[in-house]
């Protein structure tokens, strides 16, 4: 129903956009710039070759060295192998639920869920190659600590390293190769279409990275609080002891969850956040806002390639994390420099002397350059301070985590409370920190809504220029950690090379702690921007929809004076309550089950422990895979579903609302669960190295227990929160037109609204239902193995 005038009702607070420019055609200079990105990002991948055959010349070891490593990759590959089965599912479902969403023209259509599937393909392909490296490079660093003497110990420890980072180096090029490429090649093919098929290859990219990292993150911290609670606290055996029935699975459960599962994260971290920048910088910069967005990640590759050959090892180093802030900070500072000449090559002087732009944008006073670079810098300068602040609250050598291992003299509820509040606060700081960013990128817009929701897409873009190195320090992390372990079950590596190990690991909990909250910053910023893109596809929508009734305005506002508004935003935040909240009770489930068959298997074979009977491995590689694969399913129904929900029962302002409030709580949750756990790992590893009475004291079991609370915090549902937000974004985003369509004009129908939104809330309360219903195995005997490939898992 329209107005008293016979005019429309707008809606006031959505309409916070400016009007649509005309179509962006790529100029014949643009399109060789592009090109010349897509061929930057194919040497990537020739670089990412280059550092495979380096890392696969290093020796491998003593046979037992190798048995153990053939163990661990044969268990990786057997669960993924698994996984993408189970995935291949949900994207099959998931690319022709896209061909029914509303689009354009056919071509749209088509094209977003062909990339769909590329971009679930690039992001599973990045986390199988993280897995397949690291899996084969963890005995090699092992291989170099066998033997050391004193006057040995910095040139082994060096060398370990190299070999470690420059095997994260590999899948920090195949990130930024297969993300960058992917882009270049839809505007390229797109061109104009480019920004809504670009939709499809971000939510590919997400909703895989998702999966992977919710059913690693289960596998893998399931096998280590097992192995913990009954190895260390139980029978009083180190970690990684052989003795140990999920020593195996703990090592399989590090490459499959903080390898190929962090690897597809921070994929489509990268993945999404381009597809963001490319969304706005079309509406706001036209041809060149097709371009400029990739050329600053353009720039990103190659000074990845400078920073990992930069974090070679010097005997003036005061540790192993000097070496790699040296690569990091030489990475950031040179991509500014880079950056710098070409924002002030590509752009004009004047935002009126750009071409395709709406009015409001070339009537902008100020310089395109100077608000380019700034947008830009404030992403690097986030990363590095994100770098600092996680570094400051997660480092063995800083004052937090001394606090948390000087509270284990009283015992492990204390603790607990410490790490939980060393969480809290440092959530805070963090949080500041990015709302700083967005809040710098809206002052350089100078009251544009839109300028400014683009310069937080290119500050994203800026973070994504450290995002090669930033891979590398992530997969250091594990390759360190299997490397101790493979040395400790072999037996083959005591004295000064074990200490050589423990050391790199340490370091390697630093760096893991330091990417997931670079990726925490990443993932917010990538979903304001979204945010952006999705009130500009609800519009878009609204534009082609007539007669819009004025009192649909409550549910079209924004404003959250509106109780629908304020109930959408109560939503977005209980999501991600409860979606951690499933990730960690599935690790506690898969957990018990692990520790009764450890267990078990110590009571009835008692040769276990004098080394005459050698453990049943494989069963608990069993547990871990068929747990992981069966909880993955619900936290992705949540985030799949919620959205449609929302948006179908309250309308796209809820919805937008239900957005913001899952940004709010998911940023602070994300790194509360992220720093706690580094901060009670790193505990428990300066008691093991010595302090508060050392390993086997009652401290040393306290920060145990810590770490077992830890473990699921830092690995399975906090940087689960990442891919979360985007996909959930993503969600809202190719759904807003149908919910405008059918909620609003001619076509409204509030009986299919309602049909849409009851099932998607039924299917939600099913499988959360369902997923609460699962007891833990607490039979004698274990479940029934999995078919798969099971030779040599139990002769290890």
């Amino acid at each position: 129903m329209g107005s008293a005038s016979g005019s429309p009702v707008r809606p006031r607070i959505l309409t916070v956009l400016a009007a649509p420019a005309q179509p962006a055609v790529l100029t014949g200079g643009n399109q060789i710039l592009v090109l010349v990105i897509g061929l930057i990002a194919l040497a990537a991948l020739g670089v990412a070759v280059l550092l495979v055959r380096q890392v696969l010349a290093a020796d491998q070891g003593t046979p037992a060295m190798r048995r153990i490593a053939a163990a661990v990759q044969e268990g990786a590959n057997a669960y993924l192998a698994r996984q993408f089965r189970t995935l291949a599912v949900f994207a099959a479902g998931a690319f022709f639920l896209l061909m029914l969403l509303p689009a354009d023209n056919w071509a749209q259509r088509i094209g977003r869920s062909l990339f769909f599937l590329i971009g679930a393909g690039f992001s599973a392909a990045t986390g199988y190659l993280g897995m397949w490296l690291a899996v084969r490079a963890n005995v090699r660093v092992a291989a170099v600590a066998r033997g050391v003497t004193a006057d040995q110990q910095q040139n082994a420890q060096h060398r370990a390293m190299r070999i470690a980072f420059r095997t994260g180096g590999v899948v920090g090029m195949c990130t930024v190769g297969l993300g960058l490429f992917g882009a270049a090649l839809v505007v390229l093919v797109y061109r104009a279409d480019a920004p809504r098929v670009l939709e499809g290859f971000g939510f590919g990219a997400a909703l895989l990275a998702m999966f992977m990292r919710v059913g690693g993150g289960i596998f893998t911290k399931a096998a280590d609080v097992g192995a913990d609670l009954v190895g260390k606290v139980e029978q009083g055996i180190p970690e990684d002891d052989p003795r140990n029935a999920a020593t195996i699975a703990d090592n399989v459960g590090d490459n499959v969850g903080d390898c190929a599962g962090m690897a597809a994260d921070l994929f489509e971290s990268y993945a999404v956040t381009l597809v963001a920048a490319l969304v706005l910088g079309r509406s706001v910069f036209g041809d060149t806002g097709l371009v400029l967005p990739l050329v600053v990640p353009g720039i990103g590759v190659l000074t990845a390639v400078l920073g990992i050959v930069a974090v070679s090892p010097r005997r003036s180093d005061r540790s192993g994390m000097t070496a790699i802030n040296r690569g990091f900070f030489l990475s950031a500072a040179v991509s500014l420099l880079l950056v710098l000449a070409a924002v002030y090559t590509m752009l004009p002087s004047s935002f009126g002397r750009l071409h395709h732009v709406p009015d409001a944008i070339s009537r902008h006073s100020g310089d395109p350059r100077l608000f380019a670079l700034a947008a830009v810098l404030i992403g690097i300068v986030l990363a590095v301070l994100i770098q600092q602040l996680t570094g400051y609250f997660t480092e063995t050598g800083r004052r937090p985590v001394r606090e948390v291992g000087r509270s284990s003299l009283t015992g492990p509820a204390t603790v607990v409370l410490s790490g939980i509040s060393l969480g809290l606060e440092s959530a805070v700081y963090s949080a500041v920190l990015i709302g700083a960013a967005v809040y710098g990128a809206y002052l350089l817009a100078g009251g544009s809504i839109v300028l400014a929701l683009f310069a937080v897409a290119l500050a994203g873009t800026g973070l994504l220029t450290t995002v090669g190195v930033i891979v590398a320090m992530d997969t250091f992390g594990p390759v360190s950690d299997n490397a101790q372990g493979i040395a400790e079950m072999s037996g083959e590596v005591e004295g000064v090379g074990a200490r050589v190990l423990t050391e790199l690991d340490a370091v390697g909990n630093t760096t893991k702690a330091i990417t997931k909250g670079i990726a925490i910053a990443t993932a917010v910023l990538a979903a304001t921007a979204l945010f952006g893109s999705f009130t500009d596809a609800t519009n878009d929508a609204l534009r082609g929809a007539q007669d819009v009734a004025n009192d649909s305005a409550g549910s079209l506002s924004l404003d959250i004076s509106h109780p629908n508004n304020l109930v959408g935003l109560l939503l977005g935040a209980a999501v991600v309550f409860l979606f951690s909240g499933l990730a960690i009770n599935a690790v506690s489930r898969s957990a018990g089950s692990v520790v009764f068959e450890v267990r078990r298997q110590f009571r009835e074979h008692p040769g276990i422990m004098d080394g005459s009977e050698t453990p049943e491995y494989g069963k608990v590689v069993d547990i871990c895979t068929r747990d992981a694969l069966r909880e993955l399913a619900t936290p992705g129904l949540l985030a799949v579903l919620a959205p449609i929900a929302v948006g179908f029962a309250l309308g796209v302002g809820p919805l937008g609302a239900y957005l913001a409030g899952a940004i709010g709580a998911g940023t602070l949750m994300a790194v509360f669960l992220a720093n706690s756990g580094g901060a009670w790992d790193n505990a428990k590893k300066l008691v093991e190295d010595g302090a508060h009475g050392g390993k086997g004291s009652e401290a040393h079991a306290a920060t145990v227990i810590g770490d077992t609370v830890g473990d699921p915090f830092k690995d399975t549902a906090g940087p689960a929160i990442n891919p979360l937000l985007k996909v959930m974004n993503l969600v809202s985003l190719l759904i807003a037109p149908a919910v405008v369509r059918f909620g609003y004009g001619p076509h409204a129908s509030a009986p299919l609204r309602g049909a849409v939104a009851a099932v998607a809330a039924l299917l939600v309360v099913g499988a959360v239902y369902v997923s609460k219903r699962r007891p833990v195995n607490v039979a004698d005997e274990p479940p029934a193995a999995l078919s798969g490939p099971q030779v040599g898992l139990t002769n290890c």
